[in-house]
């Protein structure tokens, strides 16, 4: 029995020491490659552990889904590039030595990868301050969308019209960016709307703020304001304000209060005027 175990360890010893590859650099065989095998598994073991850590153990209230995903981007990355390292010096390759003969490649290809480089700087400033998370709502000029992910490179952005745009790193740290839901769960948005001059301003007021308050996707803890914006060239300019939480269709709530606003109105006999002009012709012969 002894004999036997010995005479397989012996085998198994071989088969580990059989050679894969072998060069002047390094050499590669059955043992090192199940070694590279078991670092790149345990790597991923890991990144799953700390997920499921963070999404289970800590609980939903304790830590949100986008700094979760945040963390774990940021752990993903440097637990890859440490079981790289690793990995490629348990075959034998020196990694310094690798850095050191090529530092001239590496300087004509950081000149090349200029973009690349600043979307990865710019990606790593995005995790790092999460300035951006999965799930905001952020403003792009006139385009809102929802963040769908945050990679090192580069963010994708899911409009109101399913639209998935993939936007570099650098846009979102150099262009000016309105994150919606950065720091308030609720935000404030408005709507003008004009009426004849001569309405009575104090029903105007009670039938917008009953309009916003009854809306279904209006905030209860905020109660709607009514300003006189201004004195139009033909209308009294009134602007509502009101708090949504559904930042994502807020343009589908504002159609809709401008909707009713429009009904409402037509109820009461309240006017919304078009844009009017007096022109004053002078007859040349009554000079």
């Amino acid at each position: 029995m002894v004999e036997t175990l010995n005479e397989f360890g012996a085998q198994l010893g071989d088969f580990l020491s059989m050679e894969l590859w072998q060069s002047n650099n390094f050499r590669l065989s059955v043992k090192g490659l199940l070694q590279v095998f078991a670092i790149l598994l345990a790597a991923r073991f890991s990144i799953w552990t700390l997920n499921r850590t963070l999404s289970t153990s800590l609980g939903t209230n304790a830590i949100e889904e986008g700094r979760r995903y945040t963390i774990v981007q940021i752990s993903k990355y440097l637990i890859y590039t440490v079981a790289f390292v690793i990995a490629l010096e348990t075959i034998g390759v020196k990694v310094t030595a690798i850095l050191a003969a090529s530092t001239a490649l590496f300087v004509g290809l950081g000149l090349g990868l200029q973009d690349a480089f600043k979307d990865l700087s710019s990606g790593v400033i995005i995790l790092m301050e999460r300035t951006l998370s999965v799930g905001d709502i952020i403003q792009m000029g006139e385009q809102i969308g929802k963040v769908e992910s945050v990679g090192l490179r580069t963010t994708a952005v899911r409009t109101r019209d399913d639209i998935l745009i993939i936007m570099p790193n650098h846009k979102m740290t150099n262009e000016t960016v309105i994150n919606l839901t950065h720091s308030e769960d609720t935000t404030r948005f408005s709507v003008r709307v004009g009426v004849a001059y001569g309405t009575d301003t104090t029903q105007v007021k009670q039938i917008l703020q009953q309009i916003a308050a009854d809306h279904p996707e209006s905030d209860p803890m905020h109660d709607p304001q009514v300003i006189l914006k201004d004195f139009g060239d033909s209308a009294l300019i009134f602007e509502l304000f009101f708090y949504t939480r559904n930042l994502f269709f807020v343009e589908k709530i504002k159609s809709e209060i401008r909707f009713e606003i429009d009904r409402r109105f037509r109820e009461s006999g309240i006017t919304i005027p078009f844009p009017q002009r007096t022109v004053w012709h002078m007859n040349p012969e009554n000079k």
